[in-house]
């Protein structure tokens, strides 16, 4: 061995008495660790010989948590240690900046700018790209499985990676029949996954033959975790079970874009003629209700980034997107925390704070995490910065001093912050749309939601599902049906609005004018019915409705469905979240259908076909 590389490493006697074992590569690494201060990593090493495949595989994990990482280790300890001493002193990251209401697209549901705006975003849809950001497990939910995996609603049991398989796949044939180049050009759809959730999810598209989608059209990017600290100086905490491995935990969705990056993706859809990277988020069931109009107005404002929006009441639990400009002369549009933002607008001349303007919301619209990146400036930015997205730290102190954590911290990272970075030239805005159509995360389980302040937003399997057959009710009553108004039930101790529990595929319909084409005449629906509508081409004229119909029909079959049908239909039977004999995805929603009586019907055959009584 090299004296003067024997050296380097006096400083680390236990680690200089093991150099023998390990390669140039790995001492390259090790180098890098005790430049940044981490010489405790080797305290514990015992002499050669003993431990050594420990001590390799220990090296094996630094090398990947170094390639993993933009800029390697040496970065992500420089960052921390940036961040922590910021945190110490309890530094706002947003000194300086002034608030102010960006600029944006209000649209109302139905009226012609909406429906305009559906028209060219399905244009559109056959020149984007789908990111789907899937790291998480359902246990914060009670469910074991990814998430994913969850049936979106309980009427069919389609889960929400079929359904945004399915819509996707229904964008693509709408935006291919429209173009005027005939050419047939397959979304792509990239899944980022992590080690909890990769295999499950390739395990679910394989057994499902990828929901219809060609399996070449899916790419599976997974996410690596990164190294804990354990104190100011960032030190990097070692596993409590094992001090040959560094403990490690999720870094946030924020890695989607340094994945994207690396992958070499964006080159690829760029040559291929793509100009859209849409990024959501995993278990919003009505997501694809927004998703035509919001990339028409991508399209139509030419904004570089558009971030999909909720109204939202002032001081409410959910992100505020703001234009923050600086005493310099920098600007950025971007999602402030609710918590932040009202002493933010207090500190900035607006004694109030967040206030409803006379809209009766605040004029700062809710952040629902769902990105449009225009792709040509989205890849040239991630050029600049590798597709390292702004971090933060949150860690738990002990006490006062802040000067020891109650357990390990590391650095996070959110999809949201990418705009950070931009420079003010950069075209960043937002849509809004309507809450009942666009926005029904499922993020709680029964016992939190149920201990919700009575009018907020219990985000549970529960509301998910009412909330799908709330805006399938109102979009058909918009579309001219006269659906009965809900009920309202107690279901795992919320209140929810029960109404008819209508569904229908995507390719059905898709945005509002092709659903308008398929409903004529005087049609009514009743609240205890049950319809779900698995064909493409299947029209209600002059329905009336009251029990359970389920139609099914190849797209060659166009099926006209008229008259009175009237059965005992599905009832719903209450289910207590804590009987373990019922399946987890069902007790979590708090209720279970028994399904008394329906008028199912399958067309197989190519023809025409009538359904009336």
């Amino acid at each position: 061995m090299d004296s003067s590389i024997s050296d380097y490493f006096s400083s680390a006697p236990s680690l200089q008495s093991n150099l023998g074992l390990l390669s140039p590569d790995q001492i390259e690494l090790a180098k890098i660790l005790l430049e940044n201060g981490q010489s405790h990593l080797f305290l514990h090493w015992p002499q050669l010989g003993v431990s050594d495949n420990e001590k390799l595989s220990f090296f094996d994990q630094i090398a990947r948590l170094n390639s993993s990482y933009p800029g390697g280790l040496a970065a992500y300890i420089k960052t921390a240690k940036e961040l922590l001493a910021d945190s110490k002193v309890g530094k706002n990251p947003y000194d300086g900046f002034s608030p102010s209401v960006p600029s944006g697209e209000n649209l109302t549901f139905g009226d012609e700018n909406f429906i305009e705006m559906e028209k060219r975003g399905v244009v559109e849809a056959r020149n984007a790209a789908f990111v789907l950001v899937a790291g998480g497990l359902g246990e914060r939910l009670g469910y074991n499985g990814i998430k994913v995996a969850l049936p979106r609603e309980t009427t069919t049991g389609t889960c929400f990676l079929q359904h945004y398989i399915e819509s996707i796949l229904a964008l693509q044939e709408s935006s291919h029949k429209i173009a005027s180049d005939g050419c047939q050009r397959d979304i792509p759809f990239v899944i980022m996954t992590s080690d909890d959730t990769h295999s499950r999810t390739q395990e679910l598209l394989e057994l499902n033959s990828y929901f219809g989608m060609k399996s070449s059209q899916v790419h599976l990017l997974k996410q690596e975790k990164v190294a804990c600290l354990d104190d100011n100086d960032a030190r990097l905490a070692l596993d409590p079970h094992n001090k040959y491995m560094i403990q490690t935990k999720p870094h946030g969705h924020g890695d989607v874009h340094s994945l994207l990056y690396s992958s070499g993706l964006l080159d690829k859809w760029l040559g291929a003629g793509l100009k859209w990277v849409l990024f959501f988020q995993d278990t919003n069931g009505l997501l694809f209700n927004a998703i035509p109009a919001s990339l028409g107005v991508s399209a139509t404002k030419q904004y570089h980034v558009n971030s999909l929006a909720v109204p939202r009441k002032a001081k409410e639990a959910i992100g505020g997107i703001t234009k923050l400009t600086h005493a310099d002369g920098r600007s950025m549009v971007i999602n402030v925390e609710y918590n932040q933002l009202d002493p933010l607008l207090r500190a900035s001349g607006f004694p109030d704070g967040d206030v409803n303007c006379e809209t009766g919301y605040s004029p700062f619209p809710g952040n629902i995490n769902q990105l449009i990146m225009e792709l040509g400036p989205y890849k040239e930015e991630l050029q600049k910065t590798g597709g390292a997205i702004k971090e933060f730290v949150n860690p738990k102190y002990k006490d006062s001093t802040k000067t020891s954590f109650k357990s390990s911290t590391r650095l996070e990272c959110m999809m949201q912050d990418y705009p950070k970075t931009l420079p003010p030239t950069a075209r960043v805005g937002f849509t809004v749309m309507d809450i009942w159509l666009a926005y029904a995360p499922v993020k709680n389980n029964p016992e939190d939601a149920a201990k919700v302040p009575k009018g907020n937003p219990y985000h549970s399997a529960t509301s998910g599902e009412m909330a799908i057959y709330r805006a399938n009710s109102l979009i058909l009553q918009k579309a001219g049906v006269k659906v009965e108004e809900p009920v309202k039930q107690v279901l795992n101790g919320q209140e929810v609005e029960v109404w008819s529990r209508i569904t229908w595929k995507p390719k059905w319909g898709m945005i509002f004018s092709d659903i308008k084409t398929k409903v004529s005449g005087n049609c009514e629906i009743s609240q205890k019915s049950t319809m779900a509508i698995k064909g493409r081409n299947v029209f209600i004229e002059d329905l009336s409705l009251d029990g359970a119909l389920i139609i099914d029909s190849i797209d060659d079959a166009e099926v006209k469905l008229g008259g009175l049908i009237k059965n005992n239909g599905w009832t719903m039977e209450n289910v207590d979240y804590k009987d373990t004999s019922v399946p987890e995805e069902i007790r979590i929603r708090g209720f279970r259908f028994n399904k008394m009586e329906q008028l199912e019907k399958k067309f197989t055959q190519p023809g025409k076909f009538s359904l009336e009584d």
